[in-house]
């Protein structure tokens, strides 16, 4: 079997390259958002909004002309994209809803409290056909029930199992409330109702296994939470899906210079490849990076290839942190410099800089300052900021 031998900076070009993270804007606007997702098959999703959600910050990096509401838009007015369980919570694209139907009926069959969710199912659908779309104040079942994370209303319980199970979908939401509605009224019949292609667990694997490559440009065969929520891949199940996958000529063997590891990228990135192997320089380019961002979904990969460590804090207690409670990785060219800590402040409509942490001697990005200052002021206007506050020393 071919083997590709990459070396350590080929290899980091190559998956930013794949990201677009480096270069000129791959993705562009609205179609841009569409296409960096199928790409990387799902972006997490994570509710907490200190400088924009994740998805948001996921898609500022890559996505030229990006807006919040772009976002928002293909999700709830366009339904080009959804909300659901793919990698933990997720957005993808609609057509990829097909996808997924394992993870629904398996919902359904292993609901918690599902005799009290039953007994008033048909009641709350009623509700929700005759007032278009609810949330779970609106709908009057305050009875307490086993739920997953702890206690909660019946009413929350249903809307959720409902979700879990496909049967609703997300109309909008106002922060962090969910609005929903049904599902067989709002997608389409032709996706809704289109069989998942993988008729078989093996066949699953390897859909998931490609999808996750494909998301973050460059795998190993190893324990990873780049493999969150492919439901039943363990690690026995895991080698014989690389290897059927390696053999059938869909993924392709990376060797990294003075790395032991091995390392698989999708065969239809072969050209990628080569523009790697043919071209020693592309332009770089200095961007914030998310927390969850796709290409952070294995951090031992990342600190292997990048030589770069990257912890979220957030569930960090205070006293135990090294950086902050929202930190945010500071790409440049084809490396890390350093860590940058950025809060919107809403009252004040004032973006505010706390902290910005270089990996080597702030002397070493002189030449770098200009363009940090200038992704501060597109986190600026990400958010809707008037003003930028500096809490931290940045200096030129």
């Amino acid at each position: 079997m071919e083997q590709i031998k990459l070396t350590n900076k080929q290899a980091r070009h190559f998956i930013l390259l794949k990201q677009g993270l480096m270069g000129n804007y791959k993705f562009i606007g609205e179609q841009g958002v569409c296409d960096y997702i199928k790409q990387a098959g799902c972006i997490q999703f994570d509710p907490i909004d200190v400088c924009g959600k994740n998805p948001e910050l996921v898609l500022q990096s890559r996505v030229e002309g990006f807006s919040k509401d772009m976002l928002y838009k293909l999700l709830y007015t366009d339904r080009k994209l959804v909300d659901y369980f793919d990698k933990n919570m997720s957005i993808f694209s609609i057509e990829d809803w097909k996808y997924f139907s394992r993870q629904r009926a398996a919902y359904g069959r292993n609901v918690r409290s599902k005799d009290q969710i039953d007994a008033v199912i048909d009641e709350i659908k009623a509700i929700i056909k005759e007032k278009g779309f609810v949330s779970s104040k609106d709908v009057n079942f305050n009875k307490q029930v086993d739920w997953y994370w702890s206690p909660t209303t019946l009413s929350r319980a249903v809307l959720e199992a409902l979700y879990f199970q496909g049967e609703l979908i997300i109309h909008h939401k106002k922060g962090t409330i969910k609005h929903y509605f049904l599902a067989n009224e709002h997608i389409p019949e032709e996706i809704l109702n289109t069989h998942d292609p993988n008729i078989t667990q093996e066949e699953y694997f390897q859909w998931g296994i490609l999808r996750r490559i494909g998301a973050m440009g460059m795998l190993w065969n190893k324990p990873s939470d780049a493999w969150l929520g492919i439901s039943g891949l363990k690690s026995a199940n895991r080698n014989i899906a690389f290897e059927k996958l390696h053999k059938e000529g869909k993924i392709s063997k990376i060797l990294i210079d003075d790395i032991s590891d091995e390392f698989y990228c999708l065969s239809e990135d072969k050209p990628l490849i080569e523009a790697v192997l043919n071209d020693g320089e592309f332009i770089g380019r200095t961007e914030f990076i998310a927390p969850l961002d796709n290409m952070l979904w294995d951090r031992k990969l990342i600190r292997k290839i990048f030589d770069f460590e990257y912890k979220w804090e957030i569930y960090t207690p205070v006293i135990q942190r090294k950086y902050g409670y929202y930190v945010l990785p500071v790409l440049s060219r084809d490396s890390f410099i350093g860590r940058i800590e950025v809060v919107n402040d809403r009252k004040s409509k004032q973006l505010i800089v706390k902290n910005l942490w270089f990996e080597n001697t702030a002397d070493s990005y002189n030449c770098l300052y200009e363009d940090i200052e200038d992704c501060i002021e597109r986190f600026a206007s990400l958010n809707n900021c008037k003003n930028i506050v500096l809490e931290c020393k940045i200096e030129r």
